[in-house]
Order: C-alpha cells, then sequence, then structure tokens
C-alpha cells in the first residue's frame, strides 16, 4: 500500500479537473433539475430554520415570563409567611382580644366614653349647585375664544 500527501497540488488540481470534467459532461437540462432540486431544499432547510427561530423567541419570552411569575410567587410567600408568623403571636392575639373581642386584662381599668343624655346631632346641610344663566353670546364666546366669565 502506498502513502501519499492527498494536499498536494498536483493533486487536488488533479482532482478538481476531473470534478470540472464530469460536471461539463451533464447535460444543461440535467443541471437545471439539479439547480432547481438544490434550491428547493434551500427553501426548505430557510423554512425549517425560521420555524425553529419562531418557536426559540416565543419559549424566551415565555421563560422570562414565568421568571417574573415565580418571583412575584416567591415574595407572595414571603409575605405569607411573615403574616403566618404574627398571626400566631402572643402580639396579635392581644391585638385582636383588646380591639375586635373587647376584652381586658386583670389590672386593666375600663373607660366607656358615653355623649350628654340632651345632646342633639345637628344636621349637615348639603349645597346646592349654583345655576348659571348664560347666552347665547357667551357661549359662542367661550367656544371661539377659551373660558369666558358666566353671569349669574
Amino acid at each position: 500500500m502506498e502513502w501519499y500527501n492527498c494536499c498536494t497540488r498536483s493533486d487536488t488540481g488533479n482532482r478538481m479537473k476531473e470534478l470540472w470534467e464530469k460536471i461539463k459532461k451533464i447535460n444543461w437540462v440535467d443541471r437545471r433539475v439539479i439547480t432547481i432540486v438544490v434550491i428547493v431544499i434551500l427553501v426548505f432547510l430557510m423554512m425549517d430554520f425560521n420555524n425553529r427561530m419562531t418557536t426559540m423567541i416565543r419559549l424566551g419570552n415565555e421563560e422570562a415570563g414565568l421568571k417574573t411569575r415565580i418571583a412575584e410567587l416567591k415574595a407572595t410567600q414571603v409575605k405569607l409567611e411573615d403574616q403566618i408568623a404574627y398571626a400566631t403571636s402572643e402580639i396579635a392575639l392581644e391585638e385582636w382580644a383588646r380591639e375586635s373581642n373587647r376584652m381586658i386584662e386583670e389590672g386593666d381599668h375600663p373607660i366607656i366614653l358615653l355623649q350628654p343624655g340632651d345632646y342633639k346631632p345637628q344636621p349637615t346641610p348639603t349645597p346646592q349647585p349654583e345655576q348659571v344663566n348664560r347666552t347665547r353670546l357667551d357661549i359662542w364666546k367661550e367656544l371661539l375664544f377659551g373660558t369666558a366669565e358666566a353671569t349669574p
């Protein structure tokens, strides 16, 4: 078996000449068919590449949305854990007992505020809106020149 260098110029040149001769022997109609087939294959490859790129972009957007959602859920979890810790504490129990249930501890002196017996609540008057009478000339002035002073 003989070893030879495949990268020598003369050998590579001979191979290129042989390939070129084979291409020249191909009929023109066959060349056109081969060209069309190659173009169709390239078109399908580009369509597949486009679909993959679209899918990649969509998945990247979904990933970003899910990361945001995860961060929101972690923040909610921390907040709920804080609320649970507060709700199970003595401070929350005392607050609930004093404010919501109106309980007192031993030693506390309850203070109950009462209104005087002759107290009569005063009704609050409701203001009536003023009606502004405008002439047609005032309306046109306001439309054309901006706000005009209306006379009551």
